[in-house]
């Protein structure tokens, strides 16, 4: 089954809002994005633009999933996708553009800010749609407000979400992503500073990944061994320890494995805001995994994947943060 453009979307986490005067700004705007690791547009109809600089971003820069934003009409939608846009975004709830997209196949993310809104694109069939203006309208306590009601909706919140909040919109479990014109600055845009942005969106999904060590697994070989060793952490760190069966957890500094495990010395362990998302981007980087040690729960979520090779005589594995 193709996988949808929403749903690539999510794995990035940002939905960068580009707003351009110029569309000779398109190209480079769009390659210093994809150099970030954000290789998404939502490009507006705010300006002249819009159109010109979607066509320029579809046809040269072929990584970047583009599409348009401040979408009121359909023949703004008809021109998006005949310039190469791959989804539609509404600052609200539209009927017409909602069904010409749905009759169209074309994937479109509207506009919602009341119940009444949410239950219209449930109507159509979505499943992930805007939250605007997301600060305006209670922000982080609403989506948790909105997520017993509409547990299989996920949102797009835009609208007062920065640098400053971000991460607090991502740790929530019913955001796709978040949007705004934090990236890119507008400030740069007009400065052409494509390495600023580049740079800056490196910045920012080190924020959505917020990789961490979660703690250091440690190849005893033996019981005897491990319990030592753990006698020993504990002594220098006051660690409270727990026997998890294959294994000894002494605090969050150690695993310590009772029989040989993966790992030439042995592993680590990475924690990660959202574990589906950073399992996708290391995919896209190549990473091969050991399939054989990829963990998922009874209801299928992933629990904690290793990679195959080893670094520096450490197997690594990603975890979802405990608590998240």
């Amino acid at each position: 089954m193709t996988q949808s453009v929403l749903q690539q979307i999510s794995e990035y986490g940002i939905v960068p809002l580009v707003t351009l005067d110029d569309p000779n700004d398109a190209v480079p705007l769009a390659r210093a994005l994809v150099e970030g690791g954000i290789p998404v547009a939502e490009v507006t109809f705010r300006t002249a633009a819009g159109g010109e600089s979607i066509l320029r971003m579809a046809k040269e820069v072929p990584e970047i999933l583009v599409g348009a934003g401040t979408v009121h009409n359909i023949e703004q939608a008809k021109q998006t996708v005949d310039n190469g846009g791959k989804f539609i975004i509404t600052p609200g709830f539209n009927r017409e553009v909602v069904e010409w997209c749905v009759k169209n196949n074309v994937e479109v993310c509207p506009g919602t800010v009341v119940p009444s809104d949410i239950e219209e694109a449930m109507n159509f069939g979505l499943k992930t749609v805007k939250f605007f203006p997301a600060e305006a309208y209670g922000g982080i306590e609403t989506l948790k407000a909105l997520a017993g009601p509409f547990g299989d909706i996920k949102f797009v919140p835009t609208g007062g979400v920065g640098l400053h909040n971000l991460e607090e919109y991502l740790n929530q479990p019913n955001v796709a992503a978040v949007g705004g014109s934090f990236i890119p600055p507008s400030k740069m845009v007009k400065e052409k500073d494509w390495e600023g942005i580049a740079s800056l969106a490196k910045s920012i999904m080190r924020k959505v990944f917020d990789f961490t060590v979660g703690h250091v697994g440690i190849n005893a070989g033996t019981d005897d061994n491990a319990k030592q060793i753990v006698a020993g952490i504990e002594a220098l760190f006051d660690t409270v320890s727990k026997d998890a069966g294959i294994s000894y957890f002494t605090g969050n500094i150690a695993e310590v494995m009772k029989d040989p495990f993966v790992g030439t010395h042995g592993h680590i362990c990475v924690d990660t805001r959202d574990l589906p998302r950073a399992y996708a981007m290391l995919k896209r980087k190549g990473v091969k995994f050991n399939e054989d040690l990829v963990f998922y729960d009874a209801k299928g979520r992933l629990l904690t994947a290793y990679l195959k090779e080893e670094i520096g005589g450490f197997a690594f594995h990603i975890r979802q943060r405990p608590g998240k």
